[in-house]
């Protein structure tokens, strides 16, 4: 107390010391302006962005639409796409002579009706021809552009109300799933043995087909992850059905078979000479063998899958007890979800369509269709059900709905995971939704009659044609298209015709805000998620268009293109093996000369496959036709101080860009 180091409060009240202090006090200029700087720097940090973005977008442009730098331009092998891209053009070309003459009015004060400047003239001089031109542009435009414009957007809006109701439904019951625990469960031992005299564990025979065709990328990983399954080995048996059209690829998935069954693998190599079906007469194939008999359960994996070990004793048990259960679908998980941006939106869209699509008719309806991989299916529903059909490219759909029609259910396991990849450039991409959306159409015209005529109930069949064909993989597709990509454009010349705000910003946002919500990580990526989808919509619309019509394209099969990439798990358990090869003293063993050279050969073509292509980026004239005509309605926008609409054009016209320059799938993100 020599050296008192406290100070003497003065309390005029009892709560005066606790009294909150207001915020504005203690602040003086010098913290004002610290504040400002701050917001200032993030300011100008935002501004450096999108100046550094642009920068390289206009260095992209030189590069590859002026110069042709390293691209190819993408050929339009149908007719039908080529006259999309007449259409397209020709809009275009009609918009940018509009734009110049409203561009012409404005500056002349001639842009709306009720100004004073606006009149029909007397003389025929150039100003006044202009302006009679003008008047009766508008007029003509008022009175027979703007209604059939009118008709067909409150026609799309119709849709998209539809479309929107049916994806909150969708959520809402995924919802009520998290919120009552819904999901399939094992009663007891399914495996167990009720023979009192010989007890133990019974395990049905299961036959595992993994398809493939020229994929070197990814053979090696997904035949070792199927060859690790925990099952009996005396009760499974794997095909590895091969339609390799390279030797090379041919004999490396051969070597890598026979290095499995050395090992005491159940595992069969099978080649067709003649590729007729694509995956499904590959499929058909492998069940015409005499031996499948003995099997009662097939599980099919394709290519780029890699299931865990514990998958067929979470997945097969479900059989058990239930006579009606057809399939046991499995969720996707994707080792390169982070791979760049286009995989990232991607992951969006299919973490929706499982966790909510697949999984809600999986629990309310048993019925879902089937994704072509990582699924379990009871060999007698694929027998009474007719068996594969080579008649369209959605083989996997195909066998679901007739299965659904012949009465068998399904069940989808949203809990159980299997590894696989996504396309990582937007040419394989492309490629895959074509197929994806062609098929559908082309199977609707083909099931039909089959639909009418079935003896399910009549809710499920306007269930399998309302909701599962033509809502889902008709309607969304077409108003998509129509409306933000023709339509929204056109009202931007047509002010007559314009869209409510709710259409173009509202709802889209909400129907956005629920389909992230499976992917809760990816909430960033909301703007470009709208975006890209409606960009994607051109792809969508023309491959709907091709099924829907029989048109030449409908039938193309293209595998997608993968990169052999493996899970964290798989990179760490390699570097162990590694590890213990280094640390172990090497075995001597005495080979021939034939074999040694047939080791060196196989070594020579593994490292000639793993060696890195060189990327040929493509531009995609529809896309790009597109983005200059959004570029050129939203600079029409600015005449009429449009500031939604100018942002969302501009945007989509960006992002038509990018995609038509090959520019989705880079590292940008």
């Amino acid at each position: 107390m020599e050296n008192p180091n406290y100070s003497i409060v003065e309390i005029n009240g009892p709560d005066a010391a606790f009294q909150p202090v207001e915020k504005s006090r203690g602040k003086n200029a010098k913290q004002v302006r610290w504040v400002l700087l701050l917001k200032a720097h993030r300011a100008v940090g935002c501004v450096a962005w999108l100046a550094t973005f642009f920068w390289s977008l206009l260095g992209a442009i030189k590069k590859r639409l002026i110069f042709r730098q390293g691209v190819t331009v993408a050929s339009e092998k149908l007719g039908k796409g080529k006259l999309v891209l007449r259409v397209i053009r020709v809009f275009l070309v009609t918009s940018l002579a509009i734009l110049a003459f409203e561009v012409v009015a404005y500056l002349k004060g001639w842009h709306y009706f009720d100004n004073a400047n606006l009149h029909i003239p007397r003389t025929l001089d150039l100003q006044g021809l202009l302006h009679l031109v003008y008047v009766s542009w508008l007029t003509f435009r008022a009175d027979y552009i703007a209604p059939p414009i009118q008709a067909l957007s409150k026609f799309c809006v119709v849709l998209f109300l539809i479309q929107s109701a049916d994806r909150l439904i969708l959520s809402l019951g995924c919802f009520w799933i998290k919120y009552k625990k819904i999901k399939p469960r094992i009663s007891g031992d399914p495996f167990k043995s009720d023979d009192a005299e010989a007890p133990g564990y019974e395990y049905p025979m299961v036959l595992v087909q993994i398809p493939m065709c020229n994929e070197r990328e990814v053979y090696e990983q997904s035949i070792s992850a199927v060859c690790q399954l925990d099952w009996p080995k005396d009760r499974l048996l794997i095909q590895v059905l091969d339609d390799s059209d390279e030797e090379n690829t041919q004999r490396l998935i051969n070597a890598e078979v026979s290095k499995w069954s050395q090992k005491g693998i159940n595992i069969i190599y099978r080649h067709r000479v003649v590729r007729t079906g694509y995956k499904a007469g590959n499929l058909k194939s492998a069940m015409s063998c005499d031996y499948v008999k003995d099997y009662e359960f097939v599980a099919i994996f394709d290519a780029d899958f890699q299931p865990n070990p514990d998958f067929l004793k979470l997945t097969v048990p479900h059989f058990n007890g239930n006579p009606e259960l057809g399939l046991v679908q499995a969720r996707w998980a994707f080792v390169n979800k982070d791979e760049n941006l286009l995989t990232r939106l991607q992951n969006i869209n299919l973490c929706f369509h499982f966790e909510v699509e697949q999984q809600v008719n999986g629990v309310f309806l048993n019925f879902f269709g089937f994704n072509g991989t990582a699924g379990v299916w009871r060999i007698k529903a694929l027998e009474e059900s007719g068996g594969w059909l080579e008649r369209t490219t959605v083989e996997d759909m195909d066998i679901a709905v007739r299965a659904h029609l012949n009465g068998w259910k399904f069940i989808f396991l949203n809990d159980v995971k299997v590894l696989c990849e996504v396309p990582e450039s937007y040419e394989a991409y492309r490629k895959q939704q074509h197929r994806w959306h062609s098929g559908p159409m082309q199977l609707f015209r083909l099931c039909l009659p089959a639909i009418i005529t079935s003896k399910i109930a009549i809710w499920k069949k306007a269930n399998l044609i309302l909701l599962f064909f033509l809502l889902r993989k008709l309607i969304l597709p077409f108003y998509s298209f129509t409306l933000f990509c023709i339509i929204l454009p056109l009202t931007m010349f047509v002010p007559e015709a314009e869209l409510p705000m709710w259409v173009i910003c509202y709802v889209p946002v909400l129907m956005s805000f629920l389909n992230i919500l499976p992917a809760p990580k990816s909430f960033p990526f909301i703007v470009p998620y709208l975006l890209f989808e409606n960009t994607m919509s051109v792809t969508k619309f023309n491959a709907m268009v091709s099924g829907l019509f029989q048109l030449g394209s409908s039938y193309e099969w293209v595998v997608t293109k993968k990169s052999g990439r493996s899970s964290e798990s798989d990179l760490l358990a390699a570097a162990e093996k590694d590890l213990k090869a280094t640390n172990q003293p090497q075995m001597q063993r005495v080979v021939s000369e034939s074999e040694l050279g047939e080791l060196n050969r196989l070594k020579e073509q593994k490292e000639s496959a793993s060696k890195p292509v060189k990327k040929v980026n493509k531009i995609y004239r529809k896309e790009l036709a597109l983005a200059f005509l959004l570029l050129t309605a939203a600079v029409r926008s600015l005449l009429s101080a449009q500031g939604v609409h100018f942002y969302f054009l501009l945007f989509q016209g960006v992002t038509f860009l990018l995609v038509g320059l090959d520019l989705i799938g880079e590292q940008m993100s």
